[in-house]
């Protein structure tokens, strides 16, 4: 994912007004990516990848078992989407 890109889904976000909406436009957007509502507090410690006063995105990759949150945008094949803690 571009910057462009990521501008564009932090766009999105912000623009929906639910969390739940939000993953479905980006779903609509970006089928290519896996879209997941986190809460916030199980993003404690993560840095994301863009946010908002009220939204964070972050990237995120999997070895094929795991998921985790990963600051290569070029190796993320997901984006959690959360309120900001």
């Amino acid at each position: 994912m571009n910057e462009v890109a990521l501008a564009e889904a932090m766009v999105i976000v912000n623009a929906a007004a639910t969390l739940r909406e939000a993953a479905s436009c980006l779903r609509e957007r970006f089928a290519a990516l896996r879209i997941v509502v986190v809460d916030a507090i199980d993003m404690r410690g993560e840095t994301p990848a863009a946010g908002s006063a009220t939204r964070q995105l972050y990237y995120g990759a999997s070895d094929g078992h795991c998921w985790a949150v990963t600051g290569d945008a070029a190796s993320a094949s997901a984006l959690f989407i959360a309120e900001r803690g």
